[in-house]
C-alpha cells in the first residue's frame, strides 16, 4: 500500500512564485524525488507519494512550510491504496492510491485536507478528526508555522534546542507551540498511524 498527496496552493496570486514555489519544493523534496515521487504541474498543483506511514505528517509539514507566508494555505487530498502502474512520473503512475487522492481531493469543500482509503470508516473518523484539527491548523499565522515547521524537522530537540535554531526564546517556542496545537497534533499523527494497522 502507498499514500498519494493530491494538492494545490490556495491564493497563489496573493504572492509571486518565486516566493512560494521554494518553500513547496523544499518541503516535497523532504519526502521524495522529482519526478518519480514527486510533481508540481499546473502552475500550482502537486503530487507527492510517500509511505502511508509518513502521509499525515507530510501533510501537515507541507502546510507549515507554506503558511509561512501571510494569506496562503494547502488544499491536500491523502489517498490510500495500490499502485498498479509505475511511470518515471508520478502524474503518469496510477493505481486505486491516485485515484482515491483525486476523488478526496475534488471533493474538498469548506475543508482544506482530507482522507480517502478503502476503508470507509477509517475515513469517516480521521476526516473528523483533520476537522478539528483544522479549525487550529488553518489560522497558524506565519510565525507559528515557522516553529511547527522546525519542530517537525527536528523531532529529537527539546523547545530549549528549538528556541536557539529558531532566535527565539523559549517561552516563544512554548506559546507558538501551544497556540499552533502542536501536541495534540502529534498525538492525531500516531493515532493515524495506529489505524493504518487495520487497512
Amino acid at each position: 500500500m502507498i499514500a498519494v498527496l493530491t494538492g494545490d496552493i490556495k491564493n497563489s496570486t496573493e504572492h509571486k512564485v518565486q516566493k512560494w514555489m521554494p518553500l513547496l519544493k523544499q518541503a516535497l523534496n523532504r519526502y521524495g524525488n522529482e519526478p518519480t515521487q514527486w510533481e508540481i504541474y499546473r502552475g500550482d498543483s502537486f503530487q507527492l507519494e510517500v509511505v502511508p506511514e509518513k502521509a499525515m505528517e507530510a501533510a501537515i509539514y507541507i502546510k507549515a512550510c507554506l503558511k509561512q507566508l501571510k494569506s496562503i494555505d494547502v488544499r491536500m487530498g491523502i489517498g490510500l491504496g495500490e499502485k498498479d502502474y509505475s511511470s518515471e512520473k508520478i502524474t503518469e503512475s496510477n493505481g486505486s492510491a491516485f485515484v482515491n487522492s483525486g476523488k478526496c481531493f475534488e471533493g474538498l469543500k469548506k475543508q482544506n485536507l482530507g482522507i480517502k482509503s478503502p476503508n470507509p470508516t477509517f475515513d469517516e473518523h480521521l476526516n473528523l478528526l483533520l476537522e478539528l484539527a483544522l479549525l487550529t491548523m488553518d489560522h497558524w499565522t506565519p510565525a507559528i508555522s515557522k516553529t511547527v515547521k522546525n519542530a517537525l524537522e527536528n523531532p529529537k530537540m527539546n523547545q530549549k534546542e528549538l528556541a536557539s535554531i529558531s532566535n527565539k526564546s523559549q517561552g516563544n517556542i512554548s506559546e507558538e507551540l501551544n497556540k499552533a496545537g502542536f501536541d495534540e497534533m502529534q498525538k492525531m499523527i500516531q493515532f493515524y498511524t495506529s489505524q493504518l494497522a487495520q487497512l
